[in-house]
């Protein structure tokens, strides 16, 4: 393993030589040591778009920093246009890099890619549109040192995984909390691209492997999109980087175990980059090369990688642009949404893992047990791989959803997600579904800013409602009806519900003083007197209620004309089909 991996080193570096003679890097100058800093990776990009008609590099956006964000684009044709690419059926590839940028193998890779494309020196299908983010997290890149991975072997400096705000931006892409999420959801949804990867670098167990690969969840993806990247699209991809000298694994998603006993397929929810990506039909991948291997080894296979992407899209192009096409306007029409999907156990697959034995000896440090690896013990054997995941819910899509104009937030995350949104023009009544949160779980601690709710449990009653002009409607006749329901309905793992959107209906705004309202309750209670029966039983089979009279007089309250209506009322409407 060890000889023919240095021998693929040495072939890749010669081939790069004449390269380097006339756009040479940082990574290339120094051995495969170091790599660039902010400004001189923009700048290296900024050059081969000034030297080279096929690349343009944009700005869009701007970032916690303050920075702009850019897109460098590659169209051979010069046209630049995403709109004009999908009118012509071309596969558009979107690199993203530096997301957490103490893991810069991608943007070295990059780098290298996009220069031998250029100079001729690596083939791409002639109809490839391919769009690059040098690097996203600006902040976090700026934030230069060589500690903040303690475990990471090389290069010698690198930037921190916290952007200029400290948020993990591979968390952020549902609530968009910051500026580099809300330009990143204008980009994609301009580019819409087919294919989309995102580049990182794992932490973990110690293995033989350098290149390791979240693919979006096949099961989540779903129609034939998700079943060609099943059977066809990764098998490909790990042929093709066997035969290059890296062979991969699936992330090697083993925490709390040995790798060798087998792990489960990461999911990727709406949360990270690649289950974003996967709302919108997009086939998505992580790349993450594996920490503890030599940096050089890590971005030749991120390299290598990249390389395969392009062998597979110059038989598979017309394909996968069909596909993902088909299965995008097939969620216009499509009647059920499955979500919050849970891992089917007793479903595996073998695949061959080249791992090194493990074991316990004492720490030098405690004196306990401590795990590690013997790297003088390699082994390679077939694990047990679980990849297919069951829908935890399944929700019917609505023919529409009514927001009232005062969410604006959300309705600004469902406009930078290319969702149509359809103002009502006059008062307005309409019949209407409404959710009743009746149960939920909080995290105790904060994530990402937030305190996530979880198992959301919902009462639905009808009602017809008055809406005011401007408040919206949100027709589900959308290529993103997929997007839609996973953010609006509030059972769902990733939802808005979920990161805190609505918690202002979570909190009673109005109560009553218990003296005066003793009177109003009685007289309630006499004048309904089937409440009255309902009070009683629940006495009966709740000794805790029947022992507290403010318990029972809360209980009226919350059953009569005066409890406001807002009160756990979620603010987002169906109209049902």
């Amino acid at each position: 393993m060890k000889k023919s991996l240095l021998s693929i080193i040495a072939i890749l570096y010669s081939c790069q030589i004449s390269a380097q003679n006339q756009y040479p890097t940082l990574f290339e100058t120094s051995n495969g040591k170091e790599t660039p800093v902010y400004n001189d990776v923009i700048q290296y990009f900024g050059t081969l778009a000034k030297d080279f008609e096929e690349v343009r590099m944009v700005e869009m956006g701007t970032t916690d920093s303050g920075l702009p964000l850019h897109v460098v684009l590659y169209d051979r044709e010069k046209i630049f246009d995403p709109k004009k690419w999908h009118e012509t059926g071309r596969l558009v590839v979107f690199i993203n890099n530096g997301i957490h940028p103490g893991e810069p193998d991608g943007i070295d890779a990059s780098m290298m890619f996009l220069r031998d494309i250029l100079l001729g020196k690596q083939r791409v299908p002639n109809d490839l549109a391919l769009a690059i983010i040098p690097v996203y997290n600006i902040g976090g890149h700026l934030n230069r040192g060589s500690f903040s991975r303690v475990n990471q072997n090389g290069p010698e400096a690198y930037g921190f995984r916290g952007n200029a705000r400290n948020y993990d931006l591979n968390r952020d892409f549902i609530k968009a909390d910051t500026k580099n999420s809300r330009s990143f959801q204008l980009i994609f949804n301009w580019l819409k691209p087919q294919i989309f990867i995102d580049t990182h670098v794992s932490n973990g167990a110690d293995y033989q492997h350098v290149m390791t690969l979240i693919s979006t969840q096949h099961n989540r993806l779903g129609g034939k999109t998700g079943e060609y990247l099943e059977n066809e699209l990764n098998p490909k991809l790990y042929e093709g980087m066997k035969a290059k000298g890296f062979p991969m694994v699936p992330y090697v998603n083993a925490w709390g175990g040995k790798p060798e006993d087998g792990w489960s397929q990461f999911k990727d929810s709406g949360r990270y980059s690649s289950g974003y990506a996967a709302l919108f039909g997009t086939l998505s991948f992580m790349p993450e090369t594996h920490m503890l291997k030599p940096y050089d080894q890590r971005v030749l296979s991120t390299y290598a990688l990249f390389q395969t992407f392009m062998e597979i899209a110059e038989q598979d192009a017309a394909k996968i642009v069909a596909l993902v096409q088909t299965d995008r306007e097939a969620k216009k029409s499509q009647r059920q949404f499955d979500l919050n999907h849970t891992l089917d156990r007793e479903k595996f697959k073998l695949i061959e893992y080249m791992g090194f034995e493990s074991g316990q000896k004492p720490s030098e440090v405690s004196g306990h047990p401590r795990l590690y690896y013997d790297r003088t013990k390699p082994f390679t054997k077939e694990v047990k791989f679980y990849d297919t995941y069951q829908a935890g819910i399944s929700i019917p899509k609505p023919k529409a959803y009514i927001i009232p104009q005062g969410w604006f937030h959300v309705l600004e995350n469902l406009q930078r997600n290319a969702i149509t949104l359809e103002p009502l023009k006059s008062d307005t009544l309409l019949p209407v579904t409404v959710y009743h949160i009746a149960d939920f779980q909080t995290a105790q601690r904060p994530f990402e800013g937030h305190y996530l709710h979880s198992n959301v449990q919902v009462e639905k009653s009808q009602a017809l409602m008055r809406f005011r002009p401007g408040d919206i409607l949100v027709p589900m006749n959308q290529e993103n009806n997929r997007y839609i329901m996973e953010v609006l309905e509030p059972q769902g793992e990733d939802s808005f519900f979920a990161w805190n959107f609505f918690d202002t209906i979570l909190q009673a705004k109005e109560g009553y003083s218990a003296y005066v309202f003793e009177d109003l309750a009685a007289a309630f209670l006499s004048q309904n007197p089937e409440i009255r029966q309902e009070l009683e039983k629940a006495k009966a089979s709740d000794p805790e209620l029947a022992k507290s009279g403010p318990a029972q007089l809360r209980w009226v309250y919350e059953r009569s004309p005066w409890k406001e209506k807002e009160h756990n009322r979620y603010p987002v409407f169906r109209i049902e089909q």
